[in-house]
């Protein structure tokens, strides 16, 4: 096989996408305003072969492109997350987009660049591919939050994230440049070697204008200004989209980048880890108790959430890093359950957002009050639900390396965040019906009972899940 196609053949996925989203946008500006409906298909359609090319491809190790993309088992369990986040809100939000009117053929070129982005930061092995990768990403998602731009909300939230997205890629920048600087080179594997276990001023500096960058795009505190704004005024498949792929990207390049750039630093990179981890489960479980909008309220959560999965990294081990992998999985599932039930709040054709618009669902649309209280549970970390499974791995692991401070206050800011969770179940259950909801579209119904069935059943045999997460937690610490 020659060079050139020994490349491409590690990186089929991204390949796809990025012809597709030329092929795309030829297709929307030649068909005009006809292209609407096709174009969401035909995105969707890109984006499941390429997971069918993951699921399907090489399954060995392969650093391609002179070193600056990685093909690796961890690169692949993450890619398969970032593109089941992106084809399920593409599919859940055709018809929000066509009753608000804003189905623009543009949007789902948009989505199809912002996850080409992400799958390039994903297999980044160096510090220009991560900017290039991030860059993608995030431009595209610029443009997203403000999709709806006859919304005052909505533009308001797109100028918001692209002011302090600007920002934080410069933060990001200057610390690749300091650590460049100090290396004398941007490859990870490089600058693991080039500082060899002694972190010098300008390298602890250099990390620090790096995490921020990368916090950032997680949304930990005390880079979390953005989120709950952005996530209330951008239309609610943008947000769904934003809690989800993007997520899953940043994670996993946070987590590639501390392992594999700075093993032999760990206290120094431990002590951000968990000061960020700590400051966004505690934000995240007492912002959300006075929340009324549920947009705001997931953008909470997700901090929150973001601050959970931390604990795992924070370990600094096999066991920790297979926890994240787990934890990012089973907060993807949750995540496209309540968004696919806030998609469904329509009454007499208006989108609604409050959470007091829940009341008396339980009697006036049963099977999704359930699925919704199976999602909210499985957020509040109540057992046997998935997400009690994924707590249960990153703070077993924060146990191993012996941080038990973290691991007690990631278990008590779980219990504060229960009390906003199953607020939303008492209004369900327990308080009187005001109006009853529009029919939803039968894929958010569908969308809704996949993932509660999911959240339910998981612990019926994890290891059908975990094995793979434990062989992509491993090729992380291979020489």
């Amino acid at each position: 096989m020659s060079p050139m196609s020994f490349n491409l053949a590690h990186s089929l996925p991204e390949l796809i996408l990025a012809v597709g989203a030329l092929f795309l946008l030829l297709f929307g500006a030649i068909r005009g305003k006809d292209s609407d409906g096709p174009l969401t298909e035909i995105a969707v359609g890109l984006i499941g072969v390429a997971i069918l090319t993951i699921i399907l491809g090489a399954k060995t190790q392969a650093i391609v492109f002179d070193g600056l993309f990685i093909d690796d088992a961890f690169g692949r369990f993450m890619k398969v997350l970032v593109l089941l986040g992106s084809i399920v809100t593409l599919v859940m939000g055709q018809n929000f987009l066509a009753l608000e009117k804003i189905d623009k053929f543009e949007y789902p070129i948009l989505v199809v660049l912002s996850t080409l982005g992400a799958l390039i930061l994903v297999s980044a092995t160096g510090l220009i591919t991560l900017y290039l990768g991030l860059e993608l990403m995030s431009l595209a998602l610029y443009v997203l939050a403000a999709f709806h731009r006859d919304n005052l909300k909505a533009s308001e939230a797109g100028l918001k994230y692209f002011v302090l997205g600007a920002l934080s890629s410069g933060m990001l920048l200057y610390g690749a440049s300091l650590l460049y600087g100090f290396s004398g080179t941007v490859s990870f594997t490089g600058i693991a070697a080039a500082i060899n276990g002694q972190a010098s001023i300008g390298v602890v500096f250099g990390l620090v204008f790096l995490m921020t960058g990368l916090a950032f795009k997680m949304s930990v505190v005390p880079f979390h200004m953005w989120t709950p704004d952005v996530y209330e005024g951008a239309p609610t498949p943008v947000t769904a989209f934003f809690a989800t792929a993007p997520k899953m990207a940043a994670v996993a390049i946070t987590v590639r980048v501390i392992i594999t750039a700075f093993p032999g630093i760990t206290t120094q990179w431990q002590q951000i880890i968990v000061f960020i981890s700590i400051l966004s489960m505690v934000l995240g479980s007492v912002a959300a108790i006075g929340q009324t909008n549920f947009k705001r309220l997931m953008a909470y959560s997700a901090i929150g959430n973001m601050g959970f999965a931390l604990v795992g990294l924070a370990a600094g081990t096999p066991e920790g890093v297979e926890g994240v992998i787990i934890y990012m999985a089973i907060y993807l599932v949750m995540t496209l359950g309540t968004f696919a039930a806030i998609l469904s709040m329509r009454i007499n054709g208006r989108s609604v957002e409050n959470v007091a618009d829940l009341m008396g669902l339980a009697k006036t649309n049963p099977a999704m009050a359930f699925f919704l209280a199976m999602m909210m549970f499985s957020l509040a970390g109540i057992p046997p639900l998935a997400g009690f499974f994924g707590k249960f791995y990153v703070f077993n692991a924060a146990i191993q390396a012996h941080l038990y401070p973290l691991a007690v206050i990631g278990v008590l800011s779980s219990v504060i965040a229960a009390f906003y969770y199953l607020r939303v179940v008492k209004f369900m259950y327990f308080d009187e019906s005001t109006v009853a909801f529009d029919p939803p579209p039968a894929i958010l119904r569908v969308v809704l009972g996949v993932t509660a069935m999911l959240s339910l059943f998981l612990f019926v045999y994890p290891p059908l899940f975990t094995g793979a997460a434990t062989a992509a937690a491993k090729s992380l610490f291979l020489p």
